[in-house]
């Protein structure tokens, strides 16, 4: 699993119109071939009657799969800017369909490029992109005695504190970076003279939104 890495929210789309052609970029996150082929034809259905419905995505840990169609538009000059705007912002995990409206003006080879990039970066915009941090989620158990001086360590720090369950102890889990566990582990056993019961309860990813 990757310590982070950024995608895309969930869905969200985003328009520009270039020369009275309607371009329409439509985003999704996949996680497989088959949903970013669903996601296209779903499109494709929706938009039946644009001139174009051109895709692209990169899929995968390693961006093993990464696709392209150009759906009637001159070979190269849809699908692979499309893809490569994907690829400048390492987007991993992540679909995109343009529809296009034409509008009676051709572009040109080079306009259609520039049009199809700036509809994939004007969908991303709208749609927003996040950065997924891997987190282990640590339980800490404790005698009541620690409630007050342990959470209040908590909120303080760097650590985001999850949920506090009240049993016959008391359970604080917190979500630490998989790379700080060690020095977590460090941090709340001196914290607390090593009174405690710490495990590793889950192992997820974090989401926040990124800036570029």
């Amino acid at each position: 699993m990757l310590e982070s890495y950024y995608t895309v929210k969930p869905y969200g789309s985003g328009e520009i119109v270039i020369n009275k052609s309607r371009f329409i970029c439509h985003v999704k996150r996949v996680t497989t071939e088959k949903e970013a082929q669903a996601f296209i034809q779903s499109i494709k259905k929706d938009h039946w009657n644009a001139t174009h419905n051109c895709s692209a995505y990169m899929i995968g840990e390693k961006d093993e799969v990464q696709k392209a169609n150009d759906d009637g538009e001159p070979s190269g000059t849809a699908g692979i800017p499309m893809l490569e705007v994907l690829k400048k912002r390492t987007l991993k995990d992540t679909c995109v369909v343009v529809t296009r409206y034409f509008g009676g003006i051709k572009l040109g080879a080079g306009g259609l490029i520039r049009a199809y990039s700036s509809a994939v970066t004007e969908g991303l915009r709208a749609t927003g992109i996040v950065e997924r941090c891997r987190m282990a989620v640590m339980a800490a158990k404790v005698d009541y005695t620690w409630i007050g001086k342990l959470e209040n360590e908590l909120r303080t720090s760097s650590y985001l504190l999850k949920n506090i369950i009240y049993e016959e102890d008391v359970t604080f889990f917190v979500y630490v970076p998989v790379s700080e566990t060690a020095v977590f582990t460090e941090w709340i056993t001196n914290l607390t003279n090593g009174q405690l019961d710490l495990t590793t309860s889950e192992d997820t990813y974090l989401e926040k939104d990124a800036s570029f």
